[in-house]
């Protein structure tokens, strides 16, 4: 064996010992993890189940992962309970490129999943880590609070561990008072967990639970049979919602296919960089839609204000981030305190008419917004944020084809081929432009055919 490469695998093993032994817990032999007797000194709040089945699998989970730490260095890891456990070692095939490790434990709360986090997880020296946890805890009678003061220490944990790596925390899916997870709870949870994603940079929260509850806030049967666990649609349905910021993070799609420009058409994105477009004074307006915010949202950070025209031409980001060219896609990114009402236009103003066409791609309950020289035409995702939600061929997570056909002052939309708006008016001539409000957004191909004067 290549010395440097024993070296390596001798660090990597010592690493993972050093995990067990930090959290406190018995070994047998050098493998194995048994679940401690006592709370007693034991990180976190709240319940950590000790029933005898789940004794037998934290242990046999733990275990195997042991035997494993050098074959899974630097993946992106899933941290969980059940649900995650039950999406497979491989997650299904759905993030294909992307070496993953499954770190769920059926049955686990977010108290064992802090106890666990040095051995099964930072041991990894994981590239990313996706959390969904909580469920567990509201069973077992935990408060909300308990619940996110757990997940507060685990985002802290990684954080300190480094910084730079992205986390992406999915909210509590929805369950049903049947199953002592009551709706009301599970939203206070998410209540609670957004505000305390707000102080780590490096976490992106996705909203899944607007992505599976239904109009009471409770499982679908239809994608949830026992309104617990997800069937083969249900994660299918989070895998797209996924997709979508592990592509902003750099997971996978490192390239977009390029595109024939149709006859007569120029692009107004380079797929490089943001030449072509700016950020405009913020409008009075718009200040005070801001102000209202803040009186809603007292501790959310403050808004930029832009007090001077900005051509970003040449750059790959707006000033703070928002809004970035990256292969090939204008990503209008999550803010980090959940909304933020920002705006990026192109240099130019259009007085002919044009037809304009672009794709876009929503998170769930996104919301966002293309500029005709002005006039807001609402894009989100429509199946869950509207206005247009009896769209038919709408593909949630997935990309959709936006064209306007501008003919005066009036603009006919259309998404993918279905109709939003017949006429909608604009004003005589002005610049395109995208909004980002809740969520994220990915814009690509945008392109323009003007009309000869």
């Amino acid at each position: 064996m290549n010395v440097r490469l024993a070296i390596h695998i001798c660090c990597i093993c010592c690493l993972a010992a050093n995990a067990l032994a930090q959290e406190g817990s018995p070994t047998r032999g050098s493998t194995q993890v048994s679940l401690p007797e006592s709370d007693d000194g034991l990180p976190g709040v709240g319940p950590i189940r000790r029933y005898d089945w789940f004794q037998k699998l934290w242990e046999s989970k733990r275990s195997a992962w042991a035997g494993r730490v050098a074959q899974d260095q630097q993946a992106l890891v899933f941290l969980g309970d059940s649900i995650t456990q039950g999406w497979g070692d491989d997650l299904g095939g759905n993030f294909e490129g992307v070496k993953v490790a499954n770190r769920g434990i059926s049955g686990d709360t977010t108290r064992g999943m802090l106890i666990r986090l040095d051995a099964d997880v930072l041991s990894l020296r994981p590239s990313g880590v996706v959390i969904l946890a909580g469920t567990n805890d509201l069973e077992e009678q935990a408060t909300p609070e308990q619940v996110v003061q757990n997940l507060s220490l685990i985002l802290a944990k990684l954080q300190q561990h480094d910084s730079d790596m992205p986390v992406v925390l999915c909210l509590v899916f929805p369950s049903s008072s049947s199953k002592q997870r009551p709706a009301d709870k599970i939203k206070r949870v998410n209540e609670l967990a957004r505000v305390a994603a707000r102080k780590f940079e490096q976490v992106t929260v996705i909203d899944t639970w607007t992505l599976f509850a239904n109009d009471q806030g409770d499982a679908k049967p239809e994608e949830f049979p026992d309104l617990l666990h997800p069937n083969q649609v249900g994660y299918a349905k989070w895998a797209g919602a996924l997709r979508p910021i592990l592509a902003t993070l750099g997971f996978h799609e490192t390239s977009t296919p390029p595109l024939d420009l149709e006859p007569g058409f120029e692009s107004l994105f380079n797929g490089q960089d943001l030449t072509g477009w700016g950020l405009r004074p913020t409008s009075p307006t718009m200040i005070e839609q801001r102000a209202r915010w803040r009186s809603k949202q007292p501790n959310a950070p403050p808004w930029p204000i832009i007090k001077e025209a900005l051509d970003l031409s040449g750059e790959t980001t707006s000033p703070d981030g928002r809004y970035v060219a990256q292969a090939g896609r204008l990503i209008v990114t999550t803010p980090i305190e959940g909304r933020r009402i920002q705006q990026l236009w192109t240099t130019r103003e259009f007085s002919q008419d044009f037809v304009l066409k672009l794709q876009f791609r929503a998170m769930p309950n996104a919301d966002s917004g293309v500029f005709l020289r002005g006039r807001q035409l609402q894009c989100r995702d429509y199946a869950l944020a509207g206005p247009y939600k009896e769209l038919q061929r709408y593909r949630p997570g997935d990309w959709n084809e936006l064209e306007v056909r501008v003919t005066g002052n009036s603009a006919h939309c259309t998404c993918n081929g279905e109709l939003l708006e017949e006429a909608l008016e604009i004003p005589d001539s002005g610049p395109i432009g995208l909004e980002g409000d809740r969520g994220q957004i990915e814009y690509r191909y945008i392109r323009i055919q003007l009309a000869q004067r």
